[in-house]
C-alpha cells in the first residue's frame, strides 16, 4: 500500500517510502472502480437464505430417511440392512436443519443483516450464467469449442479486454488444451460437430 510522508526536508525521491503509520503520514487508498455500488438495495437477508437452505435440507433428509427406510433399517442375521446407517445419518441431519431454521427465527441479528445484494448477485450471475451455459454447450458441441466460446465471451464481456485479444487467447488455450488431451495423452473428450469434421 502506498504511503506519502509529509516532510519537507525529504527529497521528492524518498518521499513514497514503506514506513509504519504514524499521526504525520497519508495512507492512500485506491478504490476498486469494478467493485459492487455500497448503496445496492439488499436481494436477500441473511435469514431468509437460511431458512431456505434449512427448509431444502429438511426436504433432502425426509426423502433420504423414507428411501433408506424403504430398503430396511433393522438388524437381521447378517447384521445392520443397507439403509440402517444412511437411515440415521438422515435422521441427524434432519435434527440439524431443523435446529438451524429455529435458529434463523430467533435471531433478530439475521433479519437486519443483507446476504447479497443486488449488485453483488449481477456480478455472481456474471459467473454462473456463462459457466451453466458451457456445461449446456458442450454436450452439443464438445469441450474444445465450448471453451473456446467461454474464453473469449469472459473475456470480452466481463473482462472488457479487445476482441481480437480475447479470440486470439481463447483460440491458443483450446489449442493447447486440444493438443495436450487428446494428441499427447490420447484422452477421451467431449467432440462436437467440428472436431468431427476433422476426423476426430
Amino acid at each position: 500500500m502506498l504511503r506519502c510522508v509529509q516532510d519537507s526536508s525529504v527529497s521528492p525521491a524518498l518521499r513514497q517510502v514503506n514506513l509504519p503509520m504514524s499521526s504525520q503520514e497519508i495512507e492512500i487508498v485506491v478504490d476498486d472502480p469494478t467493485a459492487p455500488e455500497a448503496d445496492s438495495p439488499s436481494l436477500a437477508s441473511i435469514r431468509a437464505v437460511d431458512v431456505a437452505v434449512s427448509l431444502l435440507l429438511i426436504l433432502l433428509a425426509l426423502v433420504l430417511g423414507y428411501d433408506n427406510w424403504r430398503t430396511g433399517i433393522a438388524w437381521d442375521s447378517t447384521g445392520p440392512q443397507a439403509g440402517y446407517f444412511p437411515f440415521y445419518l438422515s435422521v441427524i441431519l434432519g435434527l440439524a436443519s431443523l435446529y438451524g431454521l429455529v435458529a434463523s427465527f430467533l435471531s433478530r441479528k439475521e433479519l437486519a443483516e443483507t446476504f447479497v445484494t443486488r449488485a453483488q448477485a449481477r456480478r455472481v450471475l456474471a459467473v454462473f450464467v456463462p459457466t451453466l451455459l458451457f456445461c449446456l454447450a458442450t454436450q452439443f458441441l464438445g469441450l474444445y469449442v465450448a471453451s473456446f466460446l467461454l474464453i473469449a465471451a469472459f473475456m470480452r464481456m466481463v473482462g472488457k479486454i479487445a476482441l481480437w485479444k480475447s479470440l486470439l487467447t481463447a483460440f491458443v488455450f483450446t489449442a493447447v488444451m486440444f493438443v495436450t488431451f487428446d494428441i499427447a495423452f490420447d484422452v477421451i473428450m467431449p467432440k462436437g460437430p467440428l472436431e468431427a469434421a476433422f476426423g476426430y
